[in-house]
């Protein structure tokens, strides 16, 4: 798997690179934006890691063109700006993940193999996590070998939490993946399909990230 780097911190980017090259990954690193994005948009680059606080290009300028070169390479935002606004507009731009300076390594990498595995997932006709599968070609989900009768929405929600294990996703992620609309700040859509979806897989299923959304709890791996 290759993975780019872009970051102007020679430091960061270096103990990135030596983290990364020790799991076995081919790692190249750019140091500005313009070079990082020509260098992202090259296929045989799996994943990339991107500062939004770079010289030539911002990052949020090479996400928003990354996005509309390769809509399906999976991006993780690694940043000093920690504030809500910045991780919710930098996700609804295209973001896959959104991890905030200073951080665990062990961290970076567990967040690396999750969007891989979601970029693999993505071209399967089945996703599973733990005793949940869902079959895409015949909308059919499972949970411990027993059928679970799902509505459309219902699916879709499940179906978006299960491309994305263990990741935090906010109800404006959410309205836009699942409703497709402009998130009301008045509704309580999300909410009350959470509450379905716990009811038919169990209350543990799906966690609440108190200010943040929700995800498909790690439990989910022993149901």
């Amino acid at each position: 798997m290759n993975i780019l780097i872009v970051e102007d911190e020679a430091r960061i980017a270096s103990f990135v690179e030596r983290g990364l090259k020790a799991e076995g990954f081919a790692v190249t690193i750019a140091s500005d934006g313009t070079s990082g994005y020509a260098l992202a948009c090259q296929d045989e680059v799996d994943l990339v890691i991107l500062d939004l606080m770079l010289p030539g290009l911002s990052g949020e300028e090479v996400l928003q063109r990354l996005r509309a070169r390769r809509p399906d390479v999976p991006v993780i935002v690694l940043t000093a700006r920690d504030a809500v606004e910045d991780r919710v507009r930098n996700l609804n731009a295209g973001a896959d993940d959104y991890l905030t300076k200073p951080f665990s390594f062990a961290e970076l990498l567990a967040r690396v193999h999750a969007r891989l595995r979601s970029r693999d997932q993505a071209s399967s006709t089945e996703l599973v996590v733990g005793g949940l599968r869902l079959d895409l070609r015949t909308r059919n989900a499972r949970l411990d070998g027993r059928e679970v009768v799902l509505t459309s929405r219902e699916f879709a929600l499940l179906e978006t939490f299960m491309r994305h294990p263990g990741q935090v996703l906010s109800q404006v992620q959410l309205m836009d993946r699942v409703w497709g609309y402009d998130f009301d700040p008045g509704s309580n859509v999300v909410e009350v399909y959470v509450g379905y979806l716990r009811r038919k897989l169990g209350k543990g299923t799906i966690d609440t990230v108190r200010g943040a959304g929700y995800r498909l709890s790690a439990n989910a791996a022993a149901l």
